[in-house]
């Protein structure tokens, strides 16, 4: 809020993950002060990525190879389902603006001497000609070309969008990749302290990989954890893994299948095999018990939590979150959609609000969280070829300014 106007927005988040199963969208409604709004969730829907296509991006996402052709096609067809789930969540056109974050191909952190780098799959001017409504996308890009990790940028909006509680809040997003916000307590002498966030490490990505391998293709993953839930936990394993770099490594971090993909899991499975235990259901069990410790040991490198809460498709794995209650002892693991977001609707939710942001020239990135040495606003804008009309960041700034 600035001089007493509320600015005001109808905006469309679009979001697919690591996993790669499809495109969540949402419709929301922002209101008032940009990093305490009034939020509404007013539609929401999903479109599932066809099965070739999913496994082309899955290929792709852990070193496999294409050629420039195939590469244009698949960026096409990932843009036109973006489309489709825009359209299904908002058939009536109320949204003003649209944020992309596209299908991650290939994520990159930084290192000594190596600048960091993230290509999220996505034709923005295409997409915003098949809505006809202004996109922002790219949001990665300004933070890596900082210095930072491009990653996550979730925290930023959870602090936003959720309100602090008597102690220090987790949320836990269970996608393709594990990562971890850290809110700080309403009152206390942290009450200031900043967000904290970071990448822990496999969510469902070695998981599915698993099934799929188990089950000869006819299953994609553990449907509510019960094939993992029939086995055996090899300990002994998990405590070694708990033990790699990784793992051991203090935020800032980020990491998706270009580590933790195919040659990850076969590792894992030899090592399984190795050990004595080879049967699926032991090694389902063995990688959904690894998921739920690296949390919990994650846990442990932060201020103590009081509550967790689990949002992504790992939230309805009934395994992994019996897991999760038994390592994070002490904690309240609870589903992020008893608050009122679903447990797919998070990160939909956070890229509308980073469009917003952007709209607004609000900075959407948080420096302790993606190493970055300063914030920076978020995301590219087009409008739609050919359209001549003044865009709403404009409108609304050019607002800002006469009543600012």
């Amino acid at each position: 809020m600035t001089g007493g106007f509320f600015v005001a927005m109808r905006v469309l988040g679009l979001m697919s993950g690591t996993s790669a199963d499809g495109v969540d969208a949402v419709l929301a409604d922002f209101r008032g002060c940009p990093r305490s709004p009034r939020w509404r969730l007013l539609d929401r829907s999903f479109v599932a990525y066809p099965p070739g296509l999913r496994q082309q991006l899955i290929d792709l996402s852990q070193g496999g190879r294409a050629t420039a052709a195939e590469l244009l096609a698949l960026c096409e067809a990932v843009t036109e389902i973006q489309a489709a789930a825009a359209q299904a969540c908002d058939p009536r056109r109320r949204a003003a603006l649209v944020g992309c974050h596209g299908q991650t191909l290939w994520h990159r952190p930084p290192v000594e001497q190596q600048r960091g780098s993230s290509w999220q799959l996505l034709q923005g001017p295409l997409l915003a000609q098949l809505l006809q409504r202004a996109v922002v996308f790219d949001f990665r890009a300004a933070d890596l070309a900082l210095g930072g990790h491009g990653a996550p940028l979730v925290p930023a909006t959870d602090a936003a969008l959720l309100p602090s509680i008597g102690g220090w809040r987790a949320l836990l997003n269970l996608g393709g990749i594990a990562n971890l916000t850290l809110l700080p307590p309403r009152s206390g002498p942290d009450r200031n302290a900043a967000v904290q966030g970071w990448d822990c490490g496999p969510a469902n990505t070695l998981l599915d990989l698993a099934v799929q391998r188990f089950s000869e293709g006819r299953e994609s993953f553990d449907a509510g954890g019960a094939w993992g839930g029939r086995g055996q936990v090899q300990e002994e394993l998990v405590e070694r893994w708990l033990q790699e770099s990784y793992f051991r490594q203090a935020p800032p971090k980020s990491t998706g299948r270009e580590q933790l993909g195919i040659a990850d899991l076969e590792r894992r499975l030899q090592e399984l095999n190795q050990s004595g235990s080879e049967e699926p259901a032991d090694a389902l069990a063995s990688l959904t018990a690894f998921t739920a410790a690296v949390v919990a040991q994650d846990l442990q490198r932060g201020p103590a939590v009081v509550e967790l809460l689990v949002a992504g498709g790992g939230a309805n794995n009934d395994t992994l979150m019996r897991q999760l209650r038994q390592r994070c002892r002490g904690l309240v693991v609870r589903p992020l959609s008893e608050l009122g977001i679903g447990s797919s609707e998070r990160e939909a939710l956070a890229f509308a609000l980073l469009a917003w942001w952007h709209a607004l020239g609000v900075s959407g990135s948080l420096p302790v969280v993606t190493g970055a040495p300063q914030g920076s606003v978020l995301g590219v804008q087009v409008q739609p070829p050919g359209h001549r009309s003044t865009s709403a960041t404009k409108l609304i700034r050019r607002a800002l300014q006469f009543i600012g």
